[in-house]
């Protein structure tokens, strides 16, 4: 099988990539190796700035789409010490420029406006050649433009360059609080409507936000 436009990985950069170009009347097909949009949850909040996001939203023609997606009053932002003093208060008052977004919602208004079949899931690639790729359940796609969205360990990325992702000692943990207005009203006070930041003794720092990820970053 011959495809016009292959793209490798459903993330948000391969989505908005398909979408484009089906606006311009260009197919493509996505080859994803999770086996559904549902496999996994996508993370937290994203911040979609200006002058790259919502232009890449615009031109996909889903900019109303995004607008009934954003986390009203998520761009506030607070900062901590270590004893939970507050060092940093900033509301979020409608005027700044970069609303935020669950990366999921935002995936899904993707995946929405595509035609069906254009995500082929559960095809993961296990190696790539110029015009071809070759998926783990031993199957081939000829393609006459390959483009390579799938992550820090893309498989098509080889194909341009000999550069590897490297461990820079920096770690990320990933914590989740539910119904927390409920079960931990003291937490959702101090976090605020949107993201918090607490400085931790030596080098770390930590992030927490409403309908967000928590991560927790520490320096080796």
């Amino acid at each position: 099988m011959t495809t016009p436009v292959t793209i490798v990985g459903a993330g948000l950069g391969g989505l908005t990539l398909a979408r484009v170009l089906h606006v311009h009347g260009i197919a493509s097909t996505v080859y994803e190796a999770e086996p559904s949009a549902q496999a996994r949850t996508q993370g937290g909040q994203l911040d979609i700035h200006e002058h790259n996001g919502q232009r890449a939203l615009e031109a996909a023609r889903l900019t109303d789409e995004f607008h009934a997606i954003i986390h009203e009053g998520a761009e506030a932002t607070r900062a901590l010490d270590p004893h939970g003093t507050v060092l940093l208060d900033e509301a979020d008052d409608g005027t700044g420029r970069r609303p935020e977004v669950l990366r999921g919602e935002l995936r899904r208004i993707l995946i929405e406006s595509l035609p069906t079949g254009t995500v082929q899931w559960g095809k993961k690639v296990s190696a790539a050649s110029p015009g071809r790729i070759t998926f783990t359940d031993g199957s081939t796609v000829a393609t006459n433009l390959l483009v390579g969205a799938d992550g820090a360990w893309s498989k098509v990325r080889p194909l341009l360059s000999d550069v590897k992702p490297e461990y820079v000692g920096t770690v990320f943990v990933e914590t989740y609080l539910y119904d927390v207005d409920a079960r931990h009203p003291a937490t959702a006070a101090a976090v605020g409507r949107g993201s918090m930041f607490a400085l931790t003794p030596g080098q770390g720092s930590s992030r927490t936000g409403r309908r967000a990820t928590s991560c927790i970053r520490t320096s080796n």
